[in-house]
C-alpha cells in the first residue's frame, strides 16, 4: 500500500499541532494527509490517463482539502499562513 501506518504517523507528528503521532484530528494534519494523497493521485493518473474513478476521488480529495483550508483562515489567519508555507501550496 502506497500509505503505511508508519507514514501516517510521520506525517501527523511532523504537520499536527501538537507534534505527536496521535494528533489525527486538527486540520493541519488533515490538510498534510490529503495533501499527500493528492501528490500520490496526480502521479497515478498522469501514467493512468482513462482513470477515471480515481480523477473523481481525486477531485472529492481537492475539495475536502479546500474546505478545511477555508476552516483554517476563518479560524486563524497565522495556522492557516504557517501550513501553506510548510506544505508549499499556493497562497
Amino acid at each position: 500500500m502506497y500509505l503505511s501506518t508508519d507514514k501516517k504517523q510521520e506525517l501527523f507528528k511532523n504537520h499536527g499541532r501538537s507534534k505527536a503521532e496521535n494528533d489525527t484530528g486538527s486540520a493541519e494534519s488533515q490538510i498534510a494527509l490529503f495533501t499527500y494523497r493528492i501528490n500520490h493521485l496526480t502521479q497515478h493518473l498522469k501514467v493512468n490517463k482513462k482513470d477515471h474513478s480515481s480523477r473523481a476521488g481525486l477531485l472529492k480529495l481537492v475539495g475536502k482539502r479546500r474546505r478545511l483550508l477555508d476552516y483554517l483562515h476563518k479560524r486563524d489567519i497565522e495556522r492557516y499562513r504557517a501550513i501553506i508555507a510548510e506544505l508549499g501550496l499556493r497562497k
